[in-house]
């Protein structure tokens, strides 16, 4: 849903627009809370892992987080769980349908974050000169 269905152009700046924002923003904020749930996201866009996987691609993650962000998206339909019954038995996670909802919100953070980087990166090489 874009903004404009939201809010109309001529009322956005009105406390009450700004308080739907607030709520809207806080609401994201509790389902994707924390430092690794969107960087576990970015790193399933390829297809299923394992967890081990996971663990690897995240780097200093430790199993027991890891299992709690992965429920917790599961429980969000962000990721599904699969069980496969071979000996020993396989689990391997992948991103439900409804993650590719993020992906907008990603390339812009990705974006934002490249450009961050080289403006402090910049301006401190500044600052020393």
């Amino acid at each position: 849903m874009e903004t404009e269905t939201l809010i109309p152009k001529d009322r956005i700046h009105t406390p009450e627009a700004c308080n739907v924002a607030i709520g809207a923003v806080r609401d994201t904020l509790y389902v994707l809370n924390g430092k690794w749930k969107l960087p576990l996201i970015v790193a399933m866009q390829n297809g299923p892992l394992r967890f081990n996987d996971i663990q690897r691609a995240l780097g200093d993650i430790t199993p027991k987080i890891l299992s709690k962000e992965l429920r917790d998206l599961e429980l969000n339909e962000f990721v599904i769980r699969r069980v496969e019954a071979t000996k020993p038995v396989t689990v391997t996670y992948e991103l439900a349908e409804y993650s590719k909802s993020l992906n907008s919100v990603i390339n812009e953070l990705r974006i934002w974050g490249i450009q961050h980087k080289a403006r402090i990166t910049s301006n401190r090489r500044s600052a020393v000169s």
